[in-house]
């Protein structure tokens, strides 16, 4: 097959490109309208040149930096003519002010942005355009440029169930919590909402590999944590901030006076940078005293690094006889602590944790790689009650088994059964809620529980009241979540996000 190298670089009228592809060829008539036909014009060249292929060279950066340009500097207040009587013997600086067309002040930078994002959109468009002539099989488009493909403008699938099903377990969390303070296990109906922390893992590795896995190759590893802190970590802190005011403060009687102020420093240094420091015996010596539920953050983190350097690289087949030793782990740890898979939190059970995240975070990884996404009529409804029977199983002899069957199967099963969900639209807002409030939810809800126990111990309210305070208690901490989602932790995300693509 004869190929045939072109040269033609697309500005922003995309006609412009066409025009110039069909002059190329020999097919363009000055006296039609060719854009009118230009594919059966085209389509007509390559069945009477069968054998020939043409190669289009198209440099995707310039194109962005050329169109950007002319945007920009098309912007009336940014234009500054140099007078006529101007004394050019002045300073160089001086000149520089009328020399250089912009004066870089808060609008100037606005309108950068704009602009930046106007021509993203306009450049999308174009690869558009792009990608359809490249469909064609005697043309290949070639785009030259970093990180740039043929078809950038295409996102992925957002998961809105799997999402909402995030918030129904971060709720369930909240409410065993709650719970656990005043009952045993065998009279808590929601005994089992610590198994939510095993969802989330699961959840966490299917997301990451199906975020990551096309492209974390390409990646510098400082880039992937970068964008891990950046989204888990500004919450890692406030909760820890929280838990320090909560320990403070407490208005039922805390322990803060038995603690002196170097080892309180230490204990809030840790728990900001997610360092375990299991020394407060009167929080049952938890990896992180301040702010409890950090200790599945530790993980998280541990997880994600292990994926950025060499998870990802794994074949399904190594994934899969990795997932199944990690399953064995599980069975270990159920069968050591006397068949029950609370551990992971205390300085006692630190390795628990460990073996909870391998092997939900690679069970995850698995779904996602092995394409095991399971097409069903169950909606959100269906699958919250499918997720909510799981944190209800009644606690008794029988954790030994049910507890890994859950994490083990059923907790794979209902992500499988959520990726491939169909979601109807008037539920789209409610999954999208949940799903932003979760994580803010979970790591601010704890510093209300010790509040919450040292006033229990005090006043030791009945069950009506402690019905009354537990919903109420529930309902305030997600409105608290909410405020904390809008005004701290979208915000310093977005802040940090705009930061790093400015570097």
């Amino acid at each position: 097959m004869n190929i045939q190298k072109l040269k033609i670089q697309p500005d922003e009228n995309f006609d412009n490109f066409r025009i110039a592809l069909l002059k190329e060829l020999n097919l363009f008539d000055y006296n039609k309208n060719c854009l009118q036909d230009f594919e059966d014009r085209i389509d007509n060249y390559f069945k009477r040149n069968k054998k020939l292929k043409v190669e289009i060279e198209i440099d995707a950066v310039r194109l962005f930096d050329e169109i950007y340009e002319k945007k920009f500097w098309n912007i009336k207040e940014y234009k500054q003519e140099i007078p006529e009587d101007y004394p050019w013997g002045r300073s160089n600086m001086e000149t520089q002010n009328y020399a250089n067309p912009y004066v870089v002040d808060n609008t100037f930078r606005d309108n950068q942005e704009k602009t930046k994002k106007e021509t993203q959109l306009l450049v999308d468009s174009i690869l558009k355009e792009l990608k359809k002539l490249n469909k064609k099989e005697n043309i290949e488009i070639k785009l030259k440029g970093k990180n740039i493909n043929i078809e950038p403008i295409n996102p992925k699938q957002h998961f809105e169930i799997l999402d909402g099903l995030r918030g129904i377990a971060a709720l369930a969390i909240v409410v065993f919590h709650f719970m656990e303070i005043v009952y045993t296990p065998e009279k808590n109906f929601i005994a089992h909402g610590f198994l939510a922390v095993d969802f989330f893992f699961c959840l966490s590795g299917f997301v990451i590999a199906y975020a990551y896995h096309d492209r974390i190759a390409k990646m510098k590893f400082t880039d992937f944590f970068n964008f891990r802190l950046i989204r888990l970590h500004p919450l890692v802190i406030f909760g820890s901030v929280l838990g320090l005011l909560a320990f403070l403060f407490d208005p039922f009687g805390g322990h803060a006076q038995t603690y002196q102020t170097g080892k309180i420093a230490l204990l809030f240094l840790s728990s900001i940078l997610l360092i375990p420091f299991p020394v407060m015996a009167d929080r049952y010596f938890n990896l992180f005293g301040l702010n409890a539920p950090a200790w599945s953050l530790f993980w998280e983190y541990a997880a994600n690094i292990l994926y950025a350097v060499f998870l990802y690289k794994l074949s399904r087949r190594s994934l899969f006889i990795l997932t199944v030793f990690a399953a064995v782990g599980i069975c270990f740890v159920s069968n050591r602590a006397g068949g029950s898979l609370l551990g992971g939190w205390s300085g006692e059970t630190f390795w628990d944790g460990g073996a909870r995240i391998s092997y939900s975070f690679l069970a995850g990884m698995l779904l996602y790689r092995s394409n095991w996404i399971i097409k069903s009529k169950l909606g959100f409804i269906g699958l919250s009650v499918l997720l909510l029977l799981a944190f209800l199983l009644p606690f008794s002899n029988l954790n030994w088994l049910t507890e890994p069957v859950v994490v083990l199967l059923y907790f794979p099963l209902l992500i499988a059964l959520g990726a491939g969900a169909k979601l109807s639209s008037g539920f789209r807002k409610i999954c999208v809620f949940f799903g932003k409030i979760s994580y803010p939810l979970y790591m601010t809800h704890y510093a209300v529980m010790w509040m919450f126990a040292n006033y229990y111990a005090k006043y030791k309210p009945d069950a009506n009241q402690l019905f009354f305070i537990i919903t109420l208690g529930t309902i305030i901490l997600l409105g608290f979540a909410y405020l904390t989602m809008i005004f701290y932790d979208i915000p310093i995300r977005k802040y940090l996000t705009e930061r790093k693509k400015k570097a």
